[in-house]
């Protein structure tokens, strides 16, 4: 029998090699199958999936494909774990000998992520 040519998508097998770079929230990460990442937060409930189709590369352990900019049909699976606010960063401005302070907190809105499986 002779093998046909298929288009079909092929999910990527949960093995330590399979890896992708995609960007949301202006950043970019290195994500691979059942790992989990915060990124920026996203408008999305608890416990329901996330497609991240801004692919920038794709690798499989044998084959690395590389977006121009994106990698054309490639999508990230996530399921959405929660949100919350990362860890205090404190801003102190001091200027001496003119009694001049201002103190000022800031806290960072993320949605954690686990990644399910990488479509290329």
């Amino acid at each position: 029998m002779a093998e046909t040519k298929t288009s079909k998508k092929k999910a990527a097998k949960k093995d330590g090699n399979t890896y992708a770079i995609v960007q949301t929230g202006g950043k970019q990460y290195k994500v691979s199958v059942d790992q989990t990442i915060e990124v920026e937060l996203l408008n999305a409930k608890e416990k329901t999936k996330v497609e991240l189709d801004q692919v920038l590369l794709v690798s499989d352990g044998k084959k690395v494909t590389v977006g121009t900019p994106t990698v054309e049909g490639a999508k990230v699976v996530a399921e959405v774990m929660g949100n919350g606010k990362g860890d205090k960063v404190t801003v102190f401005k001091y200027k001496h000998k003119v009694r001049y302070r201002r103190m000022k907190g800031h806290r960072q809105a993320y949605t954690a992520l686990a990644i399910k499986e990488i479509v290329c």
